[in-house]
């Protein structure tokens, strides 16, 4: 048996590292935030300038077939820089969760990742506006990016439910997929460790994190966090 005052300890130590694991992900949060808008107002801004000027020039140029290929080559050249440059803004920022809400922002996940793989993703979510802080909004959606990813890497699946639920008490996301399931049962640990991590951040806001095998086939990934946290905060 345990004595109290090791027990008690435990407890201290488990709570003061979870403190200091939600400060490790603000802060993470906000350099990421800061990347992605320097990301936007200097490399972007840039790069649609060059576009706009090549464009220009292409007008000016002599109607020579060989340099109006090389200038469109050029050109479609720095449009893909300019794609590629806002896939790694979302990547490490999603402005839409800032700037148009959380349900947009996880439509438009659940939609790229749809148009990236080729699956079926459907979403239902509440139709009145939803209850969240931004770290509600931050968590929810990196757990759906990350149940989506690892969707993607081991689930062999063909199509996704991605189920928000919106109550007094809680605020849920399920992920759901039609895969192969878990081999060898649910990972009390989770053992991926980007399920780990996002474990860790529900965690600090008083939530759950599970992954757990369907009935039928596939797995759920469900996060739930309550509005008792939400409303103290």
């Amino acid at each position: 048996m345990v004595p109290p005052a090791e027990h008690a300890n435990d407890t201290q130590r488990v709570a003061d590292l979870s403190e200091l694991l939600g400060h490790v992900n603000a802060s993470r949060d906000q350099e990421r935030r800061t990347l992605a808008r320097h990301m936007h107002d200097t490399l972007g801004s840039s790069l649609t300038a060059l576009t706009m000027h090549i464009g220009l020039l292409t007008e000016q140029m002599p109607l020579d077939p060989a340099l109006q290929q090389h200038t469109a080559q050029i050109r479609q050249l720095l449009l893909d820089i300019v794609e590629n440059n806002r896939a790694m803004q979302m990547t490490l920022w999603n402005d839409k969760l800032e700037f148009l809400g959380l349900a947009v922002a996880l439509v438009d996940a659940a939609d790229q990742f749809s148009q990236q793989h080729q699956m079926t993703v459907r979403c239902s979510l509440p139709d009145d506006d939803l209850e969240y802080s931004p770290d509600y909004g931050v968590a929810l959606l990196r757990a759906l990016e990350e149940g989506l990813g690892n969707i993607a890497a081991h689930a062999k699946a063909n199509s996704v439910d991605v189920i928000v639920d919106d109550n007094d008490e809680m605020l849920m996301l399920t992920v759901k997929d039609d895969g192969i399931g878990l081999q060898g049962g649910a990972p009390a640990n989770l053992g991926l460790h980007g399920l780990r991590l996002v474990r860790e951040r529900v965690r600090h806001l008083d939530g759950t994190l599970m992954l757990t095998q369907n009935p039928g086939s596939g797995a759920s990934l469900t996060v739930s966090l309550p509005k008792t946290t939400l409303r103290r905060n």
